[in-house]
């Protein structure tokens, strides 16, 4: 077997489902879970309509780079979601069978394990995606500060130049997973510096894009890339994704863009994983990525959501309205003595809520857990629920402090 396998730590839904394996929750309620960040919005019905009309695809077997007109779908797309960002859809564009796979087959291309000390970067909390595909390409991981004050962003200026030397990726998530930070245009800036003087290829989860509270939508890494005259996007992939955006998450479906040169490396690397898109996940994502109506509603959804339930929590815990995403990242009251284990087991067992502990979402670095003492809460269930969810938590907490 790979050896690497080894390295790789339980998934944080696996720790969950362990951690409440004894517990029997409280029956008096139904169950409400806002542990697992799965969109459940009704999936729009022209991306139905788009699947089921395109079955005779199933007869063919699907290139890896994907139909032109796919492509120049994704590249009209940048264009108006970026202020006429311009992307060529020959050379600089590739669909992927959702982010998640593309994240972990982006370090198996970019990764040379062989160079001493190969380095991945990586946010803190994270995506654990992130961890697996630096491990298993045979790089170590390094995790770089947050900052609490700042929604969790990342401070790049406090990694040492020790191991920016040996660096080959780094992952940014923005808007973050879980606290909502969107990395602003001197933080950019700074990253872009840092990729010119060491090298490593910068990869940009931005699944979370178009799901946001404020007026401006959240800045993208090629956007700050153009804006800062990088049009050749050196260094830099954008990964993004339908699944939050278009409420389908089962259709694995989304796209990379940035460096042609990686991405000519990255398709011949795809060639041979055998990850080309079925010709009807093609046409029924040139429907959503051509459509922004449902996308538009989709956010409203989610900002009532965020109005009622925000206000309800904040009135027990510490906890904000993110720059974006669809999770609140709360710190849990101080009569739980920081243990955000405790915490998510006794709310299920007492209101049979799920929440997923925030050290799970972490590993200790810099001699702490940046997760530990908080839990993160998807809010992707219809807004009754949702709000009835925090409803029990206000009462689970308050029950605890009087």
């Amino acid at each position: 077997m790979n050896p690497m396998l080894s390295r790789l730590q339980p998934y944080p839904f696996e720790r969950l489902r362990q951690l409440h394996a004894d517990i029997t929750p409280n029956s008096v309620y139904k169950p409400i879970s806002l542990g697992i960040g799965e969109p459940r919005h009704a999936t729009p019905q022209l991306i139905k309509d788009a699947l089921t009309s395109s079955l005779a695809g199933l007869a063919n077997y699907p290139g890896t780079l994907g139909e032109p007109k796919l492509r120049q779908t994704m590249s009209d797309w940048l264009a108006r979601r970026y202020g006429g960002l311009k992307v060529d859809p020959a050379t600089q564009i590739l669909p992927v069978n959702g982010s998640r796979e593309a994240l972990f087959s982006l370090a198996q291309t970019v990764l040379d394990a062989s160079q001493p000390g190969a380095t991945v970067v990586c946010p803190n909390p994270f995506y654990q995606i992130y961890e697996g595909a630096a491990l298993l390409a045979g790089a170590q991981t390094w995790f770089a500060p947050s900052e609490p004050a700042r929604n969790f962003g990342i401070d790049w200026a406090a990694v040492p130049e020790a191991v920016w030397a040996t660096t080959q990726l780094v992952f940014v998530c923005s808007p973050g997973n879980p606290a909502g930070a969107v990395m602003s245009l001197p933080e950019w800036e700074l990253l872009f510096k840092l990729s010119d003087r060491y090298g490593f290829v910068i990869a940009s989860d931005e699944c979370y894009s178009e799901i946001y509270f404020r007026d401006e939508p959240p800045l993208g890494g090629l956007q700050a890339a153009s804006q800062l005259g990088r049009h050749d996007f050196k260094n830099l992939i954008s990964l993004t994704s339908l699944s939050k955006r278009s409420n389908v998450p089962g259709l694995r479906s989304g796209f990379v863009a940035g460096d042609a040169s990686i991405i000519k490396s990255f398709l011949l690397y795809r060639t041979y994983h055998g990850s080309a898109m079925s010709p009807i996940v093609q046409a029924a994502s040139i429907a959503a990525w051509g459509d922004e109506q449902h996308v538009i509603e989709n956010r409203a959804l989610y900002r009532e959501k965020f109005a009622r339930v925000t206000p309800l929590l904040a009135s027990v815990m510490d906890v904000v309205l993110p720059d974006a995403g669809f999770y609140l990242w709360a710190a849990i009251p101080e009569v739980f003595k920081g243990s955000d284990t405790a915490f998510s087991r006794e709310l299920l067992a007492l209101y049979n809520v799920v929440v997923l502990p925030g050290s799970y979402l972490a590993r200790d670095a810099q001699g702490f857990n940046p997760g530990a003492g908080r839990i993160r809460m998807a809010l992707v269930a219809g807004t009754a629920e949702c709000v009835e969810a925090a409803e029990r938590i206000v009462q689970f907490i308050q029950s605890k402090v009087h």
